[in-house]
């Protein structure tokens, strides 16, 4: 699962360059060098763990242009960098048995910092929730775009948007979310269930 961790930290790190920055390729760049780092960080250089990250790190930057050149275009474009996303989530847990456990700098620094819980938690599974907290902040938006582009409900970049004129979302969107998923991690299923349902009732 190591490969899946890293690829989602890139992923979401890199949407956050690309909403920050005016042109496309700081984001492009910043996915493999994010998923370069955090292997790093994690001591992944087993050989089944480059062939992990270099998958990471190609799906990320082709991530990064498919969604740009989907934004741009709209229509059947936009389904596409779904597919690319899904198929290298796939690919990556299909191969997760070449990856090896975390180590390095994360996992010195999952003993050592004095969080609740977190010094009896697998360092493994708190990169992997670091990726999923990241994929919260800007990826989860650029997921729900992609699947409404894809059945017209979103029109290409520069176009006037239905939603143009409800920009709260963009922001709340990502709060319930990690609201949800806080909740969740803390054993709360009974209080996230709540949140989900009250999204649906103001829906």
């Amino acid at each position: 699962m190591s490969g899946v961790a890293v690829f989602l930290i890139a992923v979401g790190c890199a949407d956050i360059v690309r909403r920050l920055a005016s042109h496309r390729w700081p984001a492009v760049a910043a996915g493999p060098l994010i998923a370069v780092t955090t292997a790093g960080l994690c001591g992944l250089w087993h050989p089944g763990d480059i062939v992990l990250i270099g998958i990471a790190a190609v799906a990320a930057a082709a991530w990064e242009l498919a969604c740009t050149r989907a934004e741009r275009i709209g229509g059947r474009w936009q389904i596409r960098p779904l597919i690319l996303f899904v198929g290298a989530v796939a690919l990556l847990l299909v191969l997760s048995g070449l990856g090896s456990p975390v180590s390095g700098p994360a996992a010195a620094w999952a003993r050592w910092v004095a969080l609740p819980g977190l010094d009896s938690v697998d360092p493994g599974r708190t990169v992997m929730v670091i990726g999923v907290v990241l994929l919260q902040l800007v990826t989860g938006n650029q997921l729900v775009r992609l699947l409404l582009g894809s059945v017209g409900s979103v029109k290409p970049a520069g176009q006037p948007q239905a939603s143009d004129r409800l920009k709260g979302g963009r922001l709340l969107g990502p709060m319930e979310r990690l609201l949800i998923l806080g909740l969740s991690l803390a054993g709360q299923l009974a209080a996230a269930t709540a949140v989900v349902a009250a999204m649906i009732v103001v829906a």
